[in-house]
């Protein structure tokens, strides 16, 4: 939005925004295996939220596009910054998640989207992980987005790989989600255990804790065939411990105003439905016959909460962050464009 003065007052489009567009592709894959399992959903709900999605989601390309092209240095400096750099994760997610999604329309245009979001998942992992490899990482500056660069990519190519009928690329993809979460994951803990707590800007980051076990298992399930098996339901089982456990941390996460970065908590949000609907419709029984539709309805509560927030400050004019002043290079802010 403009000022008086005809000057931009606003920062351009976050990288983290990509958050929306995946939160929306998954929350739209829940839909689409809520309909192969229960028949009373008409297919035309999810086949209007899958189409919603992607166009979501092109838009945010577009204009991610254009932060390259008209404000480069930004799309620079984000790139460079050890919290917002891995965000950027989120655009090759979101090509693999798109590739799922119109999969059923054109397998050719779902090969060439996992193709090009698998390559550039591997490439920019490869680049951000080796940061962490060369030391100096300030422990404040740890939040669950370091899952982003390898372990939210991981899985959903496994997944997407899978659903191509590629199943030992998607192996080996699952594989290397796995190990990243199990390391990187303990560096999270000891971190929120042992240092100052995090700021405010940043504890909805929080919610990407939910996704690996959940996002995970939906991978497994993707590669794996039968009834679910014991590891699948360890998997659901922690992705529900994490979920109860955000439960709690929400009054301290809980900011004054929504912001954007509350989109952490959506594709964990959508993706523990989805593994429990899949498991149900691999023959799972027992609790799983109450635990998927209370889940499902649960995500669509939040997401559209979500939604809802981030209609209500599209309207008001204050949905991307307030542009900042440039800092020297050798100071790095705690307050990240996106997750004020």
């Amino acid at each position: 939005m403009d000022n008086s003065n005809g000057t931009n007052n606003h920062a351009p489009m976050p990288v983290a925004f990509f958050g929306i567009g995946v939160g929306l592709l998954a929350l739209a894959g829940a839909w689409r295996a809520a309909a192969r399992v229960w028949t009373m959903i008409p297919g035309a709900v999810p086949a209007l939220l899958t189409a919603t999605a992607l166009v979501v989601w092109v838009a945010l390309l577009v204009a991610y596009g254009r932060k390259w092209l008209v404000e480069r240095d930004a799309a620079v400096a984000e790139m460079r910054h050890p919290v917002q750099s891995s965000f950027a994760a989120l655009v090759p997610v979101s090509a693999m998640l798109a590739a799922q999604a119109v999969q059923t329309y054109s397998r050719g245009l779902a090969i060439a989207l996992f193709v090009i979001g698998a390559a550039s998942s591997l490439a920019l992992g490869v680049y951000l992980q080796g940061r962490f490899w060369q030391g100096g990482r300030k422990p404040e500056l740890t939040t669950p987005a370091i899952y982003l660069p390898t372990v939210a990519p991981s899985f959903v190519a496994g997944t997407a790989a899978a659903g191509l009928g590629f199943t030992q690329i998607g192996m080996l993809f699952f594989g290397a989600g796995v190990f990243s979460w199990l390391a990187i994951e303990s560096i999270v803990l000891h971190r929120a255990a042992v240092h100052e707590p995090l700021p405010e800007a940043l504890r909805p980051s929080l919610g990407i804790q939910l996704a690996p076990p959940v996002v995970g298992g939906v991978s497994y399930l993707a590669i794996t065939h039968g009834a679910p098996d014991t590891f699948a339901y360890m998997l659901l089982g922690y992705g529900l411990y994490q979920a109860l456990m955000l439960a709690r941390l929400v009054p301290w996460i809980r900011q004054s105003t929504f912001t954007p970065s509350y989109w952490a908590f959506s594709f964990g949000a959508a993706a523990l439905p989805t593994m429990a609907i899949r498991m149900l419709e691999r023959g799972a029984t027992g609790p799983m016959v109450w635990i998927a539709p209370v889940a499902f309805v649960v995500a669509n509560v939040v997401i559209g909460l979500m939604i809802a927030g981030t209609v209500r400050a599209m309207v008001r004019g204050n949905l991307l962050p307030a542009a900042t002043p440039a800092l020297p290079a050798n100071v790095t802010p705690i307050k990240v464009a996106g997750l004020r």
